[in-house]
Parts: structure tokens; sequence; C-alpha cells
């Protein structure tokens, strides 16, 4: 009696213990950031989304977000730089905004395909996935 009481217990735990670990959440590996080049990123991006709402200034836009990856690539809104930074070189290209840009316009529309792509392929959850997908098929289209 105590061998099948000891046996049942056995797989009770067993059977406990399988269901737990299937159960558990997967981990994503902790990304070390430094806290001085995490704020000094997000000022950045902060700023430029206010040239690149308020002032339209584009070229602003992309030379404060091309330095942000340069300086940190492991930024945690890589996304949204990475947007805004596909959006003003596509913006350029069309010619708009208050600042004119002597780049030649294919390389800026280049730019623009690249960072969106970009993005898309690398966080395929953020909530500007689907306005830089509108604008690759836009992109796309005009070739």
């Amino acid at each position: 009696m105590k061998k099948a009481i000891l046996f049942l217990s056995f797989f009770a735990f067993v059977f406990a213990f399988s269901v737990n670990v299937k159960a558990q959440k997967q981990i994503e590996p902790k990304i070390d950031r430094d806290p001085m080049l995490e704020a000094d990123a997000m000022h950045n991006l902060e700023v430029s989304r206010q040239y690149f709402k308020l002032k339209k200034a584009y070229l602003a836009v992309k030379m404060r977000l091309e330095e942000t990856i340069a300086a940190n690539p492991n930024f945690s809104r890589m996304d949204e730089v990475l947007y805004l930074l596909g959006m003003s070189n596509y913006y350029l290209s069309e010619g708009k905004g208050k600042q004119k840009v002597k780049d030649d316009k294919t390389r800026l529309r280049e730019d623009a395909v690249a960072y969106l792509a970009q993005m898309v392929e690398q966080y395929p959850q953020s909530e500007f996935k689907a306005p830089a997908e509108k604008t690759l098929k836009l992109l796309q289209s005009k070739k």
C-alpha cells in the first residue's frame, strides 16, 4: 500500500511540475542599456518629434536621429526612431517641409525604404508598423 501511495505521489509531482514548466512565460533576454545614453537618445527623440510634427523640419529630424542610431543602437524606442527617419527621408525626397536639401532625391527614397523596411522587419509589434507599410507600398509603386 505504501508503495502505491509513493508511486502515485511521485506521478502527481511529475505531472504538476511538467504542467508548470509548459505554462511558463518565455522571457526575452534583457538588454543592458546605459542610462546616460538612453536619456540622451530620448531627448533627441522628443526634439525630433517636435521638429517632425510642428516645424516640418525633416532635415533636422534626419540629422538628429542618424546621430541617435550611431550613438545608441540599442535605444528602447528604436522603432519610432526608424519610422521618423524613414518618413523624414520620404518627405525630403518629395520636396516637402520647410528645409530644402541638396541630396539626390533617389538616394533619399532609397534611405526611406531602407529605414521603414528595417522598422517593419525588426519591430513587427510596433504601433508604427501599419503606417510604415503603407508608405513602403507607396514608395515601391513609384519605382
